[in-house]
């Protein structure tokens, strides 16, 4: 049943974003090609190929429709595409290049251009938040372009606010304490966002955006019966539930295991 949905002719695959990951990939080879060793070359290639694969998954394949039928598909799409893509991508840049590339005056210059993570990390938990709230949701969704520029928003935030997480850095203890502090902060400013979904479910008569007409509409043309295949009743209290705290447990074990995988590539 499931494969006939993916095969539906509605839900159809993103190429244009497929040959834009694919070029990225390429680019990012003949990078490390020239800068690293043949023998070190695979840790950092897997890390990006799972990053970008993930990326088209999450936004270019007909698994992003099946997202917007329930809550909890929806957060889970949303904390892979914001809590588990951005670490990835960024433990594919090796210490060795890191390292290399931030002793260069032009690096530095540019990377005061951007906002610092912590900034980042508050305007990330502030859009996150309005962007889940039924009122906000239903407008963005009448304007796909703003839309889908709001998405992109969210995820080069995201990238920004893992960066201190994931960044290679020498193995001293005040640093290392540093980062797992600020790995720490990440967690309790993200937690609104989790706790809002959760007691939201409490109230009477909350409609999900995602179950409404509109919202349907929008992702998941009607004449292609996917009301079928909707995997949790509609407008359960329980899927608001299940969503807050599969976000909250997706996004505390993706910091755990990111500052695991951080601290290995140490030098």
């Amino acid at each position: 049943m499931l494969l006939e949905v993916l095969l539906a002719g509605q839900m159809t695959w993103n190429i244009p974003l497929l040959i834009g990951l694919i070029f990225v990939l390429v680019g990012y080879l003949l990078i490390l090609n020239r800068f690293m060793r043949r023998n070190t070359l695979f840790k950092p290639f897997i890390y990006a190929f799972l990053g970008l694969s993930l990326i088209y998954l999450a936004i270019g394949s007909p698994l992003r429709a099946i997202s917007h039928l329930s809550f909890i598909t929806h957060m889970i799409q949303m904390s892979v595409l914001y809590f588990i893509i951005p670490p990835i991508l960024l433990l594919s840049i090796p210490a060795e290049i890191y390292n290399k590339q931030m002793r260069l005056p032009v690096i530095h210059t540019i990377n005061k251009l951007f906002l610092s993570p912590i900034i980042a990390l508050y305007i990330f938990a502030v859009l996150f938040l309005i962007y889940h709230l039924p009122a906000i949701l239903n407008v963005l969704s009448q304007h796909p372009p703003i839309h889908h520029g709001y998405i992109w928003l969210m995820f080069a935030l995201s990238i920004r606010m893992w960066w201190p997480i994931v960044a290679p850095s020498p193995r001293q203890p005040h640093r290392l304490a540093t980062k797992k502090r600020y790995a720490s902060l990440s967690g309790m400013v993200l937690m609104p966002a989790c706790i809002l979904f959760i007691l939201t479910a409490f109230i009477d008569d909350v409609q999900n955006p995602f179950h409404n007409q509109m919202a349907l509409q929008l992702c998941i043309p009607g004449q292609s019966g996917m009301m079928n295949f909707l995997p949790i009743p509609s407008n359960s209290k329980y899927d608001q539930i299940m969503a807050g705290t599969v976000m909250m447990g997706i996004h505390k074990m993706a910091i755990l295991l990111t500052v695991r995988l951080g601290d290995s590539n140490v030098k």
